[in-house]
């Protein structure tokens, strides 16, 4: 009898079939797959179907031991170059390992001198057998000796060319006979928040030197005030730009660089406290530049000189604003001359004792900070100055020549 369909009788009506025939093909179907998936593998792994095995740590080969057509293996090279990588390539030679030397004391004997502390630095000029190297003065602070370790290795005994405390900058000049490149500056100026940055430093010292960390700029113009002589009193305010490119304690006086590997800051400080992560602050390039050629050609900054002792008003109290420095009773602002040097610019404007400046140059004065980065921002030896100050409560005006300091 024929197999009827119970769906249409008249149209799929068929031979009824032996159910061995369906068990011998299955096996042979079963056997047919096998070979046909055993043939294909190869190619499958050659087209990268096969699961992603991780890269080795050193050299970045994938090693899948795959077998290919001959039943050989084979490592497949991965490129890994990137902009970021090409950038570290053309900055990591410049930066360098800083060690501050200072006098170790009488358990280790006397004249014998112990490392201190560690930073990081840039080189950025060649001149003759010189080398220039650009870094925190935090970093050379109270050093009795200066060792610096460049990216291969060598040694080198460094000396201070010059140090700024206010914009926490210093130079050191080294052999330049195993120096092969200088870091290109960039334009801080031309930067954007949220454009890529590279750390490159030596965070606490030898084990990590020449690190490197990518973030972003997360910020421009930030100020920070900074206690220069740690009276607890702000004498200055640092205007930094801020990333989120990871910098520790030895990353100080290293690179910050942009995409193409310039040098856009100096890497100075970061905010530690528990609370606060991914903060940390560079001095941008285009600031210091005017300071690193001062402090390479002359050893110091030069700045104008008022000759002048400061305090500002707002920490004066509110009984002595009034009978000591006299002020109207609306004027709780300003900077007040405690001292004035014999024959300084001050002296020779007429500035006396107890007068308050309120204003230079048509720009409010609010204080101490105020007065000094309208000084040494915007003024250079040899301008003149116009001053605004109280005397006895009422307003006067002089007109300053400022000078360099003697």
């Amino acid at each position: 009898m024929g197999y009827y369909d119970q769906d249409d009788e008249s149209r799929y009506k068929q031979p009824k079939r032996n159910k061995s025939g369906y068990i011998i093909a299955s096996v042979i179907g079963g056997i047919l797959g096998a070979m046909l998936v055993i043939v294909s593998l190869p190619q499958l792994t050659d087209l990268g179907v096969l699961p992603y095995q991780p890269t080795t740590e050193n050299n970045n080969i994938v090693n899948n031991n795959q077998r290919n057509a001959s039943g050989g293996t084979k490592n497949v090279s991965v490129d890994v170059t990137s902009q970021v990588t090409k950038a570290v390539e053309k900055a990591g030679d410049t930066v360098v390992a800083i060690s501050n030397l200072q006098e170790s004391g009488f358990w280790f004997g006397e004249g014998s001198q112990k490392e201190a502390g560690t930073g990081s630095g840039v080189i950025y000029k060649i001149e003759g057998d010189k080398a220039f190297v650009v870094t925190n003065h935090h970093v050379v602070e109270g050093a009795k000796e200066l060792e610096v370790t460049l990216s291969d290795g060598t040694k080198s005994t460094a000396k201070l060319r010059g140090s700024d405390v206010w914009t926490d900058l210093a130079v050191l000049e080294i052999d330049a006979k195993n120096i092969k490149t200088i870091v290109e500056f960039g334009d801080s100026d031309n930067i954007q928040v949220g454009e890529p940055a590279i750390a490159i430093g030596n965070p606490l010292g030898a084990t990590f030197s020449g690190s490197v960390t990518q973030g972003i700029i997360s910020g421009l113009d930030r100020t920070i005030p900074i206690d220069i002589n740690s009276d607890g009193i702000e004498d200055w305010q640092a205007e930094v730009i801020q990333t989120d490119a990871a910098i520790n304690p030895g990353n100080s006086g290293g690179a910050l660089v942009n995409i193409d590997g310039q040098l856009i800051g100096i890497n100075s400080m970061k905010i530690a406290e528990s609370a606060v992560e991914g903060i940390g602050l560079a001095i941008p390039i285009n600031y210091a530049i005017p300071i690193i050629e001062d402090l390479e050609k002359h050893g110091e900054v030069k700045r104008p000189y008022m000759g002048v002792e400061l305090q500002s008003v707002s920490e004066v109290a509110k009984y002595y604003q009034e009978e000591a420095l006299k002020l109207p009773k609306d004027i709780n602002y300003g900077v007040a001359l405690r001292q004035i040097v014999p024959n300084s610019p001050a002296d020779i404007a007429g500035l006396k004792e107890l007068d308050v400046i309120v204003e230079m140059d048509g720009e409010k004065i609010e204080n101490v900070i105020d007065l000094r980065k309208h000084l040494y921002n915007k003024k250079k030896i040899g301008d003149q100055m116009k001053i605004k100050y109280y005397r006895d409560g009422k307003l006067q005006e002089t007109t300053m020549k400022l000078a360099g300091q003697q």
